[in-house]
């Protein structure tokens, strides 16, 4: 796993697991399913790598570090529509509650291995990108 000095324990497939499913995994990769039905609070957890989130169904939530303070509030903002896709950093100890009216699900592909390429731009997906 990337080395962000967070606890192994701590990775969302482990501290999280009852809303995060692996659906594929190889050394280049990561590919979890989110599901956060409306009401819950996903306990803290970490995600290591960074990746690409799909939006299949958006809520708006509430995302706190470990200690309990806001970091993110969507209510107020915009509405994410579902089938857009964004781009995330690694993401360290936080939390996530569902405030909304739906149910949140996201496809993230977390990049990890040589498809990173240092994330400068030279590698995609194993292959030197065409400048």
């Amino acid at each position: 796993m990337a080395d962000h000095g967070w606890p192994e324990e701590l990775d969302a497939l482990r501290a999280a697991a009852a809303y995060h499913t692996l659906m594929m995994e190889n050394e280049e990769v990561r590919v979890l399913e989110t599901r956060i039905p409306v009401g819950h609070t996903v306990p803290v957890h970490t995600h290591r790598w960074p990746g690409v989130y799909y939006i299949q169904s958006w809520s708006h939530f509430v995302r706190r570090d470990a200690e309990g303070k806001v970091l993110l509030d969507t209510r107020g903002g915009a509405e994410t529509t579902p089938g857009t896709a964004v781009w995330s950093e690694p993401l360290g100890p936080h939390s996530v509650e569902n405030v909304g009216t739906n149910e949140i699900r996201i496809v993230a592909v977390e990049v990890k291995g040589s498809a990173r390429g240092g994330l400068d731009g030279t590698m995609v997906f194993g292959r030197l990108a065409e400048r």
